[in-house]
């Protein structure tokens, strides 16, 4: 059951702006609005006025005007909840705020809850559940890489391929359990071929989906990005250049950084999140090897390694590093930093040129980290290895864990379905495989739902949203 009770909250950020808006929603909110509102014009009534209007007035607690105003009316079932919307654009002091507020909810609205605007929207039909998720994705984009995605799961991309599928399943199943009504006659109303090519192709796409879960991560959290090395090579001072602020501490003592800081940064429009490591070293410190520990973790998590290496220290123990870090790590991007080049000299670059044979995914680059020398060639390789190409040709990315979960128990109910045809199972089992992975996909937009669900999604939007 929907909650027909009107709703109000500050819509905007807290603390004070130029203008702030508060909306309210619900059967009552027009009527809500016309006890509080003035205008100019004489015996004006919102309740009289057409719809996607604004309307230049005060509002007014008795005989006090609290502040001037522009309000704008939406009527059900065309705005954003599908219910009678007012959004009132006050100045944006906090105490104006909290008095328009207050006077609301004194003349009949009650507090919103966290997403209850968006969560109306979805019961109300204006969104399904993947595009009211992605709301709260939009709101929280820091970079254009996650704004983008999630702009393009907000206007339907994901739900419209997982509404494709369910059509196609829904076709299928029909034919199956219309078999089993005629169970006696050994009819068979479901092309089994033609099923097969259907669960097949079916099965490629939610691979594909659920595949793109590890891409949809790194651009809505950050491209992770380690930064390992001995102690003392200047790891810190690479983490504060890049981050252009004095993050790490930075000593001369080896074993400074004991634990793992990190901190994100916007580089282009992708988000980059740096992990500093404790040093590599062999040491009795039981409180440092946690943090070695730590490190080589880390090194699991990121998709770029920076291995710094201090271009003073013997050319044999930084190839032993190499090596030490080459053994640790997959299919990561590895980008051995050369630290300490206006230290160094030529010959020394020179040295280490040759003594290294880089791999597919390997990179070298000789910096300055001190100096900044050189440092914006380092970002360039950051840029080239995030490996955030194939996002711009794809369709859909999935980045919410939830679907992910959801799409991985669909995609094995549809194997067996493979399994099933492929072997000549009854159709009994087949329509049950097939009814499974409705329920999954049906999950994903909210077509099956429950209150727990809804709760525990929409708690996480701010109030007003």
């Amino acid at each position: 059951m929907i909650d027909q009770s009107t709703i109000c909250a500050i819509a905007t950020s807290p603390g004070i702006g130029a203008i702030a808006t508060i909306r309210l929603s619900g059967e009552e909110a027009i009527e809500i609005a016309d006890k509080v509102f003035r205008s100019p014009v004489k015996n004006k009534k919102l309740a009289d006025q057409q719809a996607n209007t604004l309307h230049v007035g005060t509002i007014s607690e008795g005989p006090e005007i609290i502040d001037e105003v522009v309000v704008s009316l939406f009527r059900a079932p065309h705005s954003f909840t599908g219910e009678d919307v007012i959004e009132i654009t006050c100045h944006g002091s906090a105490y104006i705020q909290q008095r328009l507020l207050e006077l609301l909810l004194k003349t009949g609205a009650r507090m919103a809850r966290p997403g209850e605007f968006t969560q109306r929207a979805f019961l109300n039909g204006k969104m399904d559940l993947s595009q009211a998720e992605a709301v709260a994705d939009l709101i929280a984009s820091s970079n254009a890489a996650n704004h983008k995605m999630a702009l393009k799961q907000m206007r339907g991309g994901f739900s419209g391929e997982i509404k494709k599928l369910r059509d196609q399943l829904l076709h299928f199943i029909a034919m199956v359990e219309l078999e089993l009504d005629f169970s006696e006659e050994d009819v068979e109303f479901a092309d089994r071929k033609q099923l097969i090519d259907l669960t097949e192709k079916i099965e490629r796409l939610l691979n594909k989906l659920a595949s793109s879960f590890k891409l949809g991560n790194v651009l809505k959290n950050g491209v992770p990005v380690a930064i390992v090395g001995e102690t003392n090579v200047g790891k810190s001072t690479l983490l504060n250049a890049i981050l252009n602020e004095e993050k790490a501490i930075v000593s001369d003592i080896h074993g400074t950084t004991r634990d793992v800081i990190e901190d994100v940064v916007n580089i282009d429009g992708t988000a980059f999140r740096f992990f500093d490591t404790a040093g590599i070293r062999e040491t009795i410190d039981h409180i440092e090897n946690l943090g070695i520990e730590r490190s080589y973790s880390k090194l699991e998590q990121a998709e770029i390694v920076l291995l710094v290496t201090d271009l003073s220290n013997p050319i044999e123990l930084i190839k032993q590093r190499v090596e030490l870090i080459r053994e640790r790590i997959q299919d990561q991007q590895l980008i051995i930093v050369g630290n300490k080049a206006d230290l160094g000299g030529n010959a020394k670059i020179k040295e280490m040129l040759d003594a290294f044979i880089l791999g597919e995914n390997e990179d070298l680059v000789f910096i300055s980290a001190k100096s900044h020398q050189n440092l914006e060639s380092l970002i360039e390789l950051l840029k080239e290895n995030a490996n955030l190409q194939q996002a711009e040709g794809s369709d859909v990315i999935v980045s919410n864990i939830r679907h992910y979960e959801a799409l991985t128990n669909a995609h094995q109910a549809v194997v067996r379905v493979i399994h099933g045809l492929n072997n000549g199972i009854s159709g009994d089992f087949l329509a049950q495989d097939i009814r499974e992975c409705l329920h999954y996909l049906g999950e994903i937009t909210g077509e099956i739902s429950n209150d727990e669900v809804l709760g525990h999604i929409f708690k996480n939007f701010c109030i007003g949203k």
